[in-house]
């Protein structure tokens, strides 16, 4: 059987750590007298200190370079209270820069003193990000930084999980520094690398599980070797409630559905796959793409394009009236973080969502490196804080690696949480079990598998099957096979006002089967574990959380009970172009952005982000959400399991969503 690659995911590769955030110059960091007052910015991710990369010279001066400085939003306080409380009355763009962005003589002021090094400007209509353009030996000068150039050797995957390719890039030794008056408003300086640490992460089970055997051998099965994974957007719309809306007329006509991503679409993929698979209009509507940065460059599948076309394919899939834009932009941190300010300066999408992320953990260890700016997830909220002032939903994935997202980047067993899910301005989309059942067979033996209702993904309930047919120790399987959807507690950011008072949002029940050791360094003093100890029978336990609890609702995302995908750039590899058996919470979050441009459509107008809402709804009385909450090992994401009595429990945050009811509760504005 070949159960392909699970919903791509992103990661950091654990050697993207190292940048020093020393004020102290290199030798030869600018070829005149560096500006007086001088005080250093926090920057991007720098290749200088991964472990084997290996410096091969000072970058050429003329290599050219995109650069993005954040801006401080101001009056943030503000703006977070309003966004968490419910915003109701939406922003344009100018109006957002008049009272949050920048003021203009500040931004002329980092224009001109770029500019007096040959550095040109963009700034974005918000006034928060600028990008700037110049060669590496302007950006030197300008920020008294030493770049040097650098081949990085290939981190190999785990887990079924794609590693990160060999590359030869360049990156800045130092940090970079501004005069005082410019750098008391700029957050973070993103782009001085063109490191690419973000991957796909893919889990194949192929390695494992043979075809089922008992059942027919349908087309399903010539696709993906499993019976029930060959969904279609109608599916989810069906399992989730959408269908009544549709019918109703309410298709995403009007609204404009945007997808951020970090590689390039395959042209013409989701037109084939709306006509020729999904049975959806294909025409009368647009696929735009808006490549940021200069683009990530020709469709790839070891880039992930698969990716972007399965988001455009199901978002607009669901939402068939709808257009399309997709903000595709280069793999780097200033890549990523221009890709969502240009989805919010522009405003031109009513719903927004991303299937990229990295764990909470990896973030952590790179600042405490000094590798990254203590303000990466701040710049990103900025984006977010953005999007919700002017009304505009956005959904993130929550991860693929369980309750442990950090095993599957910086291969750490802690229990960690996927960013930018964690943050508390998007909607965090976790991940189900459909119920199913099939019988695995080989040489070794036969195991059957049966769900017999919905429950939170994760993949414990295969360790035993996988174990009877591979002759693997239960403990080898579980420990190889972390796989499930997000969910947890941040450590980095609090809990937002709309979790206050819904119970299961600061407590957690939790079946341990996993408990981790091993401690060590991990970068800058950063202290996590990096092994488990099994336990095949764990009890059920009880506990207290802090912090913005994620996900916030779920569907389906278990690649057993998954969806087609159509990737042209699947043939560089030699796979098939439509295969089946495709999951991950990468589909849950464009499948709710489709959602909410029809919610939209249904309404008239933008209902914008949607947690205040879900979090009243759920609290009222006939909530659209149906909780998860049965305790133990048949209802777990590899650690969190059901809170019973509760509305809430860190597997399936809200639980899975009836949305026709949740739309008609956001025209009654019911809470």
């Amino acid at each position: 059987m070949k159960l392909t690659r699970v919903g791509l995911r992103i990661g950091f590769a654990l050697g993207a750590l190292g940048l020093a955030l020393s004020p102290v110059l290199s030798n030869g960091a600018s070829a005149s007298p560096p500006p007086s007052g001088l005080v250093p910015v926090g920057a991007g991710l720098s290749p200088s200190s991964i472990p084997g990369a290996t410096a091969f010279g000072p970058t050429p001066t003329n290599t050219p370079e995109t650069v993005s400085f954040i801006l401080d939003v101001r009056n943030v306080a503000q703006l977070e209270q309003s966004v968490q409380r419910g915003v109701h009355s939406f922003l344009s763009v100018n109006q957002f820069a008049q009272e949050y962005g920048q003021p203009q003589d500040n931004i002329n002021q980092l224009q001109k003193y770029l500019s007096g090094f040959g550095i040109t400007t963009q700034v974005y209509a918000d006034n928060v990000d600028v990008v700037a353009n110049g060669t590496a030996g302007e950006f030197d000068k300008a920020l008294t930084v030493k770049q040097d150039e650098y081949h990085v050797p290939p981190f190999s995957g785990h887990d079924g999980k794609r590693g990160v390719p060999g590359q030869d890039v360049h990156g800045a030794t130092t940090a970079p520094e501004l005069p005082r008056p410019i750098a008391s408003y700029v957050l973070a300086i993103l782009g001085l690398a063109n490191y690419a640490p973000f991957t796909s992460q893919s889990v194949q089970a192929s390695q494992r599980a043979t075809q089922p055997t008992g059942v027919s051998a349908t087309s399903c099965e010539a696709l993906s070797g499993l019976p029930d994974a060959c969904n279609l957007p109608s599916d989810f719309a069906s399992n989730y409630g959408l269908t009544k809306l549709e019918k109703s007329g309410a298709n995403g006509a009007g609204q404009t559905i945007g997808v951020v991503t970090l590689a390039a679409l395959d042209p013409g993929a989701a037109q084939y796959f709306w006509t020729n698979v999904a049975d959806v209009p294909s025409t009368g509507r647009s696929v735009t793409v808006d490549n940021i940065d200069g683009g990530p460059g020709a469709p790839s599948d070891n880039a992930g394009s698969g990716e972007t076309d399965l988001d455009v394919e199901q978002s607009g899939g669901v939402a068939p009236g709808a257009n399309v834009i997709v903000y595709q932009a280069p793999n780097t941190d200033s890549g990523f973080a221009d890709a969502f300010f240009t989805a919010a300066s522009s405003n031109v999408a009513s719903t927004i969502s991303s299937s990229w992320g990295s764990s909470e953990t990896i973030v952590k260890a790179a600042v405490a490196a000094g590798s990254e700016t203590p303000a990466y997830l701040s710049a990103f909220d900025e984006a977010f804080l953005e999007m919700a002032a002017q009304g505009q939903s956005d959904f993130v994935s929550a991860g693929d690696a369980g309750a442990y997202d950090a095993s599957a980047d910086l291969g750490t067993t802690n229990l960690s949480v996927d960013t930018p899910g964690s943050s508390p301005y998007i909607t965090s989309s976790g991940g189900t079990t459909l119920p199913w059942s099939a019988t695995f067979s080989s040489s070794v033996g036969s195991a059957n598998v049966k769900v017999t209702q919905q429950r939170a993904w994760g993949w414990d309930y295969l360790w035993q099957p996988i174990a009877t047919i591979t002759g693997e120790t239960l403990s080898q399987v579980a420990e190889t096979t972390v796989v499930g959807g997000g969910g947890g507690f941040s450590t980095d950011e609090p809990t937002p006002s709309y979790q206050f008072g819904v119970s299961g949002t600061q407590s957690y029940t939790g079946v341990p089967y996993l408990t981790p050791t091993g401690y060590t360094n991990v970068g800058g003093g950063l202290i996590e574990p990096e092994s488990w100890n099994f336990n095949a029978t764990p009890g059920v336990t009880r506990g207290e959380g802090s912090g913005r609890a994620q996900p916030d609702l779920s569907a389906d995302a278990d690649p057993y009970t998954g969806y087609l995908l159509y990737a042209p750039s699947f043939a560089q590899n030699g796979s098939p172009l439509l295969e089946g058996g495709w999951g991950g919470t990468s589909f849950v979050a464009p499948q709710l952005n489709g959602s909410a441009a029809v919610i939209d459509s249904y309404l008239g107008h933008r209902m914008g982000f949607w947690n205040p809402s879900i979090y009243g709804f759920a609290t009222s009385g006939n909530s659209p959400f149906t909780p998860l909450q049965q305790a133990g090992t048949s209802n777990d994401n590899i650690f969190f399991t059901g809170n019973p009595g509760a509305l809430f429990n860190e597997s399936t945050g809200l639980g899975i969503p009836n949305l026709t009811t949740l739309g008609r509760d956001f025209q009654q504005g019911r809470h």
